[in-house]
């Protein structure tokens, strides 16, 4: 692996292809599992996680450890190649052809940027069918690197919070760590992510908006066709949505809040969970966002992912197409794993309304009923509900971020949002609130110095 290509998968970050490792240990056998039973990757030793360089030299012994720990995976991992640049060691690892593999720990597979262990249900299950190629991963016919928008990828970076900026020198190095092209071939998950064009290649790759009036679908008065990207499609069904529900406003303080009868997040949730999970394979099918006067559906093709049995539903995660999924997890569109179904109907539920309800078929579909107007004791009821939630989430927050400052006293305020999976500024002000309680300090300065738990 040459300079420039190392610098770029650093700048990237860690994804379904891209793992750091501070230094080497026996254990990464379990990433080499992961990746040879997904979409294969590299595995870059010297390199925290934030990014930082640690450094690490390849030397003989080293190269034979790796070596003799793919040689004990079941099946033996064909390692494509062991490389040093800029004090970094990278090993590369293919996708496997004798999928599952396992190490001395278990089976193991790679979701967005997290390797995770499976069962032997989910073994048996998840790759039932991994013999086949899934349409995102399949070549686009006439897509070529010039039919991506440069645009849309510096976009998606930024989103990212990727720090390489793309050029027409480098678009087509930065396409292919990004796992969507290939010796100058896109694949359809690349199409749909990032072309100028998307429907051009894939006229099927679409998303209709309806508003109906009543509670069936017989009159219809508002519907708006998207064939743009899948982040365009994901961003313009939100609008949709924000259009057609009831918004009321409520004075906090001396702020002004906007809440919709709906919870966006929730939402937003079920929207990404569509776009992701969608079978792109079935023609002739589009995404559909439906708004009724007592409910929203959002209806994708396509019904549960195989290998996700209904009595693991909302509690495990299969990902139908791990591409899409990894590149909406990079943008910070997809959460932890497996959680989407518990946080909407977590959602729903600190919103005072009913739970959502989720029907699969052919389709998958999730249905939101918009709430009703109560009485005023109702509404203080439900706020009061609301307000105990929210608490009870932000003590949970703040025991984490306390037992992680235990941990490591010099952790740095954008780890610990990775970790937590929240926003800096979210981690920023519930370390001020703990401050604030006496339950925090900092001893020295904002660089070099460290936290104390009191």
């Amino acid at each position: 692996m040459d300079d420039e290509t190392l610098k770029l998968l650093i700048a990237e970050g860690e994804g379904l292809t891209v793992e750091f490792k501070e230094k080497y240990s026996p254990k990464i056998d379990r990433d080499m599992v992961a990746f040879a039973n997904a979409r294969g990757g590299v595995i870059l030793l010297g390199v925290a996680d934030d990014g930082r360089l640690r450094g690490a030299e390849l030397c003989n012994q080293l190269k034979a450890e790796i070596l003799s720990l793919a040689r004990n995976c079941d099946p033996h991992i064909p390692v494509s190649r062991i490389s040093a640049a800029c004090g970094v060691v990278a090993l590369e690892i293919p996708e496997g052809a004798q999928k599952p593999y396992s190490c001395s720990s278990g089976y193991f597979r790679r979701l967005d940027a997290v390797t995770q262990k499976m069962s032997q249900q989910e073994v048996r299950a998840i790759f039932r069918e991994t013999t086949d190629l899934l349409f995102e991963s399949l070549p686009c016919p006439g897509a070529a690197a010039g039919a991506i928008s440069p645009a849309k990828v510096k976009a998606f970076l930024n989103a990212a919070g990727a720090s390489i900026i793309p050029s027409s020198a480098n678009l087509a190095m930065v396409l292919s760590s990004l796992g969507v092209c290939r010796e100058g071939q896109m694949n359809n998950a690349g199409i749909m992510m990032f072309a100028e064009s998307p429907g051009t290649f894939i006229p099927h790759c679409e998303a209709v908006f309806c508003a109906f009036k009543g509670l069936d679908k017989t009159h219809i008065y508002d519907r708006h066709d998207v064939r743009g990207d899948l982040p365009s499609q994901a961003a313009e069904a939100m609008e949709f949505l924000k259009k057609h529900l009831n918004l009321r406003s409520e004075i906090l303080e001396l702020d002004r809040r906007d809440i919709y009868e709906l919870p966006l997040a929730a939402l937003r949730e079920a929207v990404v969970n569509a776009v992701v999970h969608r079978d792109y394979s079935l023609r002739g099918t589009s995404l559909y966002v439906s708004v009724f006067d007592d409910r929203v559906e959002i209806e994708n093709p396509g019904g549960l992912p195989s290998g996700l049995a209904p009595q693991d539903f909302g509690r495990a995660s299969v990902r139908r197409n791990l591409i899409l999924a990894d590149l909406f997890h990079r943008m910070g569109k997809v959460e932890r794993l497996g959680s989407g179904i518990g946080r909407m109907r977590g959602l729903m539920e600190e919103a005072g309304l009913k739970a959502p309800v989720f029907e699969s078929t052919a389709f998958f579909r999730a249905i939101f009923y918009r709430g009703l107007a109560g009485n005023t004791a109702e509404k203080q009821t439900r706020e009061k509900t609301r307000e105990k939630t929210r608490e009870k989430t932000r003590e949970k927050t703040r025991e984490k971020i306390l037992t992680l400052l235990r941990l490591f006293p010099d952790i740095t305020t954008r780890i610990l949002a990775k970790k937590l999976e929240l926003t800096s500024k979210g981690v920023e002000w519930n370390i001020l609130e703990l401050r604030k309680a006496g339950r925090l300090r900092r001893v020295g300065p904002d660089k070099g110095g460290h936290w104390e738990v009191l």
